[in-house]
């Protein structure tokens, strides 16, 4: 199983923190290896605290599952396939914010959970997170 390293987790954190400056936000970013382990985290100064929880479930979701946190939550909807998936696993968090993370080869080797404003700032910064290494 390949792995993010150290250093391109710090270049995904850097994209991140470059890009909720852009948008005028505060993050909370997490970076996990293919196993789900915490490889980095930064929290920008002020914050939400409580999103903290909230970026690290969400980069164990997207690679629980592969895909990112936005679609398992179209998928978990009532009715769908997935639904009442957020309670397995301790807790996932379905919508946008967490994204899987590829090498140039394509081969997954972690994943990005940003978290502490709308989705959808959320999952334009984890965006910029992945493109920092793909």
């Amino acid at each position: 199983m390949s792995n993010i390293t150290l250093e391109q987790a710090r270049k995904v954190i850097d994209a991140g923190i470059q890009k909720s400056i852009a948008l005028g936000v505060k993050m909370n970013i997490t970076v996990v290896d293919a196993g789900t382990n915490l490889v980095a985290f930064n929290k920008m100064d002020d914050a939400w605290l409580g999103s903290i929880d909230i970026a690290q479930k969400k980069a164990r979701t997207a690679r629980f599952f592969n895909m990112d946190t936005g679609v398992i939550g179209q998928l978990s909807q009532p009715g769908a396939s997935l639904y009442n998936i957020e309670h397995s696993n301790g807790g996932l968090i379905t919508f946008p914010g967490g994204v899987v993370l590829k090498d140039a080869s394509g081969t997954i080797i972690g994943a990005v959970g940003v978290s502490g404003s709308s989705v959808e700032d959320d999952h334009e910064v984890a965006l910029a997170c992945a493109s920092a290494i793909a």
